[in-house]
């Protein structure tokens, strides 16, 4: 019978996850040293610090939402980037890169696809996310506004919004299945806060945390909350992330009022488990690669092409990250060895990497690499791996009897998991970096920071566990986005 049925209230504290997005382990630790951070401060001092918590790749946010809320890679959940190619629809798909590529891909289609099809359609079906999990066990869950919200409890799109004109315009009329408690930004809202989005605007969005996370905490409505605080990808974006001290007071500002209804973070935490993670980091961007231009000899699929049938290539630029398609599945093969050769030795491409007679196979200037699982090779998340061809490729190196990659951490495991997920592209693009792919808007992040890449200064970034999970970093190395759920899960004693 479950705690619900039953009347009963879970024996675990409640849990509050805060995903504060980009945030990068050497900014938080600036924010803290000059006295801007004070909540995430006190969470340090009680919990466990990893500052190489590991993202997906590509290190984009709604792949690594989709990890974070599911415990899995995209080979499994099937969220394969922020702008993919949908092969059973011959279609675009553009979760938001930015407003002019939202714009050459149709603004309605893109947001409905980013609120209702990456949940409803896209998210694998078979995979449960963390909500479903803790809905089917019998917990109150709650959630702030993530990409990733698929629950059991049906909400109806909100009619008190003062914004109800413009969401019925985009099409957003239809219900969604979420948690218990689901706020969205100004779109779905499961009961009365007094907290308003302006419809989830850059700036305003962790505000909107903030507030309707208060008044989950004083009415005391959750045992488990996913607490969304965004507006530090966006402020890291525009301005750098050495510039992110402020982004992140922000955010700490949002834990603070958070914790407020409680008594402040003492007593918060005396009743609730914590943990704080970042998504993905950044990096400075200072160039430009434009595949359109490298790929101009093809004949590319433009977003609203007047002739599909006549594109060969499909190129999907995420931010520091890109997949290319062969569309023509009689010539796919040929098409995908001709891709490689035009993608390789490019100035701002890292890494080249595809399938190939049932391997992974992957270029870079130190040379060519091919891999599967299964060999003698373990890695530190103990997987195992064959390994043919040049290791420098990626900088592997046998460390304590395990390969493992300083400049691409789980570099194996991540590149296998993107490659072998149903919605990606024949060609997978990490670059290099400096370099950001420019989107179909033509928009970039160019003097800003950016994400994306297999890299490590993309790929590592912050997990703080504060009454959960070990009381060591060190009792689990490797830490990934995949342990996040599973952790979950465990301190409720709910199976996965």
């Amino acid at each position: 019978m479950s705690s619900r049925a039953s009347g009963a209230r879970p024996r675990s504290k409640k849990l509050v996850l805060a995903v504060i997005d980009s945030l990068k382990p050497e900014q938080l630790d600036r924010a803290v040293a000059a006295g801007r951070a004070p909540t995430l401060a006190k969470l340090l001092e009680h919990g466990t610090y990893v500052r190489d918590c590991v993202s997906t790749f590509p290190s984009v946010t709604p792949v690594a939402a989709a990890t974070i809320a599911t415990g899995v890679g995209p080979d499994e959940h099937r969220i394969p980037s922020m702008n993919w190619y949908h092969r059973g629809e011959e279609r675009y798909v553009e979760y938001g890169s930015s407003f002019p590529a939202s714009r050459a891909h149709g603004v309605f289609r893109s947001l409905f696809d980013t609120v209702y099809n990456m949940n409803m359609a896209h998210l694998a079906r078979g995979t449960k996310t963390v909500f479903e999990h803790l809905d089917d066990a019998g917990l109150r869950t709650a959630g702030t506004t993530y990409l990733i919200y698929r629950g059991r409890h049906r909400h109806e799109p909100s009619g008190a919004s003062m914004y109800r004109r413009v969401a019925e315009a985009a099409q957003f009329r239809h219900p969604v299945w979420g948690p218990e408690e689901f706020f969205y930004a100004d779109l779905f809202d499961s009961r009365d806060t007094g907290c308003t989005a302006s419809l989830g605007m850059p700036g305003q969005r962790d505000r909107h945390s903030a507030c309707v996370g208060a008044h989950l905490v004083e009415n005391d409505l959750f045992d488990f909350l996913l607490f969304s605080l965004p507006d530090n990808d966006t402020f890291s974006h525009r301005y750098g992330p050495a510039e992110s001290v402020q982004s992140i007071a922000g955010a700490d500002r949002a834990l603070e009022q958070l914790m407020e209804p409680a008594g402040g973070p003492d007593e918060f935490l005396s009743e609730h488990a914590v943990v704080v993670m970042s998504d993905h980091s950044q990096t400075p961007v200072e160039a430009r690669v434009n595949l359109a231009d490298v790929l101009s000899p093809w004949r590319l699929l433009a977003p609203a092409d007047v002739a599909p049938d006549e594109a060969e290539v499909a190129i999907c630029p995420a931010a520091r990250s890109a997949m290319v398609y062969a569309l023509d599945p009689n010539s796919r093969e040929r098409t995908t060895a001709d891709l490689v050769e035009d993608l390789s030795d490019v100035d701002g491409i890292d890494l080249v990497c595809w399938r190939l007679d049932g391997e992974a196979a992957l270029r870079s200037s130190k040379g060519e690499l091919r891999f599967a699982p299964g060999g003698d090779l373990e890695d530190g998340r103990g997987g195992t791996w064959s390994v043919e061809g040049s290791t420098a490729a990626l900088g592997l190196r046998t460390e304590d009897g395990r390969v493992r990659s300083g400049a691409y951490p789980d570099a194996l495991g991540r590149l296998w998991s993107a490659l072998s997920c149903v919605q990606s592209g024949n060609v997978l693009l990490s670059a290099t970096p400096g370099y950001e792919f420019v989107d179909w808007g033509g928009a970039d992040h160019v003097p800003g920071g950016s994400h994306g890449s297999l890299h490590a200064d993309d790929s590592e970034g912050v997990l703080i566990m504060c009454g959960v999970g070990p009381d060591s970093a060190e009792q689990r190395p490797d830490w990934s986005l995949r342990d996040v759920t599973p952790m979950i899960l465990e301190h409720f004693g709910v199976p996965s």
